[in-house]
């Protein structure tokens, strides 16, 4: 009898130690990635903001990591949204600025974005929003790699009057994509966050039994603002702070949905911007304090981002981490996690994923670079420093933006020498220091001369010799 019972147990002891093993072994980590538009650094409770109500982010940062010194690749929409799904400098690859409606231009085909990289890996891929590297058929998303496409094919205040005559910039019909055709035109963009909220819930659940990419990427708070009635009214910080709650919602909701079915603990969501506010439309713009300037600049309100990453169990709570990262280094990271290979095609974007468990209080990157307009080198990250190289750039030089969804013009501004500041001590750089650290500024000029050589430099008429070109289209054809 005795001996039994000890078989028993021991047999006992057998199955659950192998229902054990059988629980630990995760298929490959679902991927979440939301990408606003436009919004400014300051526009996240947990960034500061004095007036915008945003529990669900900073739930989110509590549960998992926070980025204070995190960047855009530049400070723009298509270069941008380039940068983030390829890891590559969006110059690289010929992406300067904002692609127009009905443009011959889009991300060229031999360029891997990240959908593209997960899909040998039996993962589902959709993009819902924003899409805005090319609105050509050769360009758009279900061509990229996604498998599914719901949204608009470039920013919500373009739409082109007719072909012949070029776009226009209006707050007219927006064609409405489903994959490759256009189910509607909006006129009222109100419930837009709403649908592509439900849209993404609705991928999860169909999809929870395989590994999936999900790119939310939300229009808003691009102007012209829109917000569902839900959330009209609600914000102490106008119509502007009602989108951005309706946006922290929309998280709170792809939040809940993965612990409904199941996933919460093998999905990494990243959340961040594509560049920082808009300010010459004032009331209807976001914040970047207490950065200088913000969209359209290499300054820091132009292209550095709130970024909040959650990943139960595999990246500490409620860390916030202060080393540089950037929007190129996604790619590269994501593929680590994975263990996908990367493109063939030379990328710029480095792993952070030591940063991001802890295992390394070190970026893998020496600098990063920061260029607008068409290839211009403006600036230079290295360490705590960062150096600006003469250029001009747009300025509202203290007045304030304007009124009821309209802009006031900007100034332009010219930096005529070089200019160096300590962000460590001085993130509204406020005072150059390049006259006390002329050894510094030397190791970045250096630096400077290293990426021209690479990627070139129309301020010194320089042609690099790891450009590729851009995708084109003959719209005659």
């Amino acid at each position: 009898m005795k001996s039994s019972l000890i078989y028993f147990l021991l047999l006992t002891a057998f199955i659950l130690s192998c229902n054990s093993n059988h629980t630990d072994l995760k298929q490959p980590p679902n991927i979440i990635l939301i990408f606003t538009d436009d919004q400014g650094y300051q526009d996240v409770g947990c960034y500061g903001s004095p007036d915008i109500l945003t529990p669900n982010l900073d739930q989110m940062a509590q549960e998992g990591i926070r980025l204070t010194d995190f960047y855009a690749a530049q400070a723009v929409c298509s270069a941008s949204r380039a940068a983030i799904l390829t890891g590559c400098y969006p110059n690289r690859l010929g992406v300067h600025g904002a692609f127009m409606p009905n443009s011959k231009k889009g991300l060229h085909l031999n360029e891997i974005t990240l959908a593209e990289l997960l899909k040998p890996y039996g993962y589902r891929t959709a993009l819902f929003g924003k899409w805005h590297l090319g609105d050509h058929p050769s360009f758009m998303p279900n061509k990229q790699g996604f498998d599914e496409y719901f949204g608009i094919p470039y920013s919500n205040d373009m739409w082109p009057l007719h072909p012949q005559q070029g776009p226009i910039f209006d707050f007219g019909p927006l064609p409405l994509y489903e994959n490759q055709t256009i189910i509607d035109t909006l006129t009222d963009q109100s419930n837009l966050t709403t649908q592509i909220t439900e849209r993404s819930v609705e991928f999860i659940r169909k999809n929870k039994e395989n590994p999936f990419f999900l790119y939310i990427a939300h229009p808003q708070p691009h102007v012209p603002l829109y917000v569902s009635d839900k959330f009209k009214g609600k914000s102490k910080r106008g119509l502007y702070g009602d989108v951005i709650m309706e946006i922290d919602w929309s998280v709170g909701e792809i939040l809940k949905s993965l612990k409904e079915n199941k996933l919460d603990e093998n999905t990494l969501v990243i959340f961040t911007s594509d560049n920082g506010p808009w300010l010459n439309y004032g009331e209807h713009a976001g914040s970047a304090l207490p950065l200088r300037e913000g969209k359209g600049t290499a300054l820091e309100g132009g292209q550095r981002e709130p970024c909040i990453i959650r990943f139960p169990g595999e990246i500490p709570e409620g860390k916030v981490i202060h080393v540089p990262m950037m929007t190129i280094d996604i790619v590269p990271t994501i593929a680590e996690i994975v263990g996908a290979e990367l493109p063939k095609n030379k990328i710029d974007g480095k792993s952070i994923w030591p940063l991001w468990t802890g295992d390394s209080d070190r970026s893998p990157h020496e600098a990063y670079y920061y260029y607008y307009h068409v290839n211009e080198l403006h600036g230079v990250r290295y360490g705590k420093w960062k150096l600006y190289f003469p250029h001009s750039y747009r300025s509202l030089n203290g007045r304030e933006g304007g009124k009821n969804g309209l802009p006031v013009p900007y100034d332009y501004n010219t930096i005529q020498e070089i200019e160096l500041y300590d962000l460590d001590n001085d993130i509204a750089e406020t005072n150059n220091v390049a006259a006390q650290h002329p050894n510094v500024v030397e190791k970045i000029k250096q630096l400077g001369s290293q990426i021209r050589l690479e990627l070139g430099d129309a301020l010194n008429d320089q042609l690099g010799k790891g450009n590729r070109e851009i995708g084109t289209v003959d719209l005659g054809e």
